[in-house]
């Protein structure tokens, strides 16, 4: 008999099946303004759906702790409670179809700032709503990438968390009551 359908139990979390939805980048969140990197309702209805049909575990797309750590201009964000309270709605319908949230928190450091992959991908840079990288080196990703600004492991902290606690201890999944379940991709 297959395994699929039953729960399982990783340490106190358990989810209630083995059909899990791994993170998939959608590039489609707000690019700039107030609501840039807020889920909407393309994110809304990505994982309602597949929250719907059954599925155990959703884990969302890569969603940066900074705003330069995105991948691309149009990537989700937890850096502002704004974007926080975007994922409320998300995560109460979740819940509400038993399915067990998570996040993967995200930074792309020397390989941020690029076009979504269907524009080709490219570095793009302020006048496309780009920013200069950050990252561990000057060394730049390949020869079409800006040089990053080196940043010392004190200012990745600082930087990357606004001076709070990392989001494995601190801002978690909103809406959900159990702070272990954004660890599941945090690791």
């Amino acid at each position: 008999m297959s395994a699929l359908f039953e729960p399982c139990t990783l340490r106190s979390l358990t989810i209630p099946n083995r059909v899990w939805m791994a993170p998939m980048c959608q590039y489609s969140a707000e690019a700039f303004g107030p609501d840039a990197g807020v889920p909407g309702d393309w994110h809304f209805t990505h994982c309602a759906a597949r929250a719907a049909g059954g599925t155990g575990l959703i884990l969302v797309e890569a969603t940066a702790v900074s705003p330069e750590g995105r991948i691309s201009p149009a990537d989700l964000g937890i850096w502002n409670d704004t974007q926080a309270q975007g994922f409320r709605r998300i995560t109460a319908f979740l819940e509400s179809q038993g399915t067990v949230p998570g996040i993967q928190l995200a930074h792309a450091g020397r390989k941020a700032s690029t076009d979504r992959p269907w524009n080709g991908g490219a570095p793009v840079g302020p006048e496309d709503h780009g920013w200069r990288p950050l990252g561990p080196s000057p060394i730049p990703f390949d020869e079409r990438y800006a040089v990053p600004d080196e940043l010392t492991g004190e200012q990745i902290t600082e930087r990357a968390f606004r001076g709070r606690r990392p989001p494995r201890t601190g801002r978690r999944l909103p809406g959900g009551g159990d702070p272990r379940r954004p660890r599941l991709s945090d690791r």
